[in-house]
């Protein structure tokens, strides 16, 4: 798995590789792995993206495989119980922001938009591919993740920042920002 030419910061053991490899920067189309995503990456505000990747399975069972008619329901006793969890990230913004988040995305859907919709019309369907050659060079945020992210606040959701959706927009595809010089652009 180490042979192949990978942009550098995945390098750091199999799982991030992996990560890189067959996640990042292919695009995704599933409701439900979008709203996962978005909560994952929302859960890394401040924190490094391996922290939360190494505790993605955890997330899927402490959130009921991100079904958001479930965590819908959360009660204040079942989130102090995840806020035990140390297989999650134990923060109480963070852990209440995915109870909001199934709110507004099960409200985007009850107003007939689905999440895949929603967010693959900002950029017609097609991912943006960058042409990057030094990880320099890859943005923070852009004009479009400053767009995506407010509209997202306006309805409702949560740990949504123009940089936490930069980093969604990789993650889910609609942006790829693998370097000129990675495998995976060939």
């Amino acid at each position: 798995m180490a042979d192949k030419k990978r942009c550098a910061w995945c390098m750091k053991d199999e799982i991030y590789m992996d990560y890189h490899d067959n996640v990042w920067g292919i695009p995704e189309h599933d409701d439900i792995k979008l709203f996962e995503y978005l909560n994952l990456e929302g859960a890394q505000a401040g924190l490094s993206w391996y922290t939360v990747l190494i505790k993605k399975d955890n997330y899927a069972k402490a959130f009921a495989n991100w079904d958001p008619n479930k965590i819908v329901k959360f009660t204040e006793k079942k989130i102090e119980k995840l806020l035990a969890n140390p297989g999650i990230i134990r923060n109480k913004l963070k852990v209440n922001a995915a109870v909001q988040n199934s709110k507004s995305y099960l409200k985007m859907l009850d107003e007939g938009t689905t999440l895949n919709d929603y967010l693959w019309n900002f950029v017609d369907g097609e991912p943006i591919i960058n042409k990057f050659r030094k990880m320099e060079q890859v943005p923070a945020e852009t004009p479009l993740s400053k767009t995506i992210s407010k509209d997202l606040k306006k309805k409702g959701f949560k740990f949504v920042g123009p940089t936490i959706v930069y980093a969604y927009m990789q993650a889910i595809g609609m942006v790829n920002d693998h370097l000129m010089s990675c495998w995976t652009r060939k």
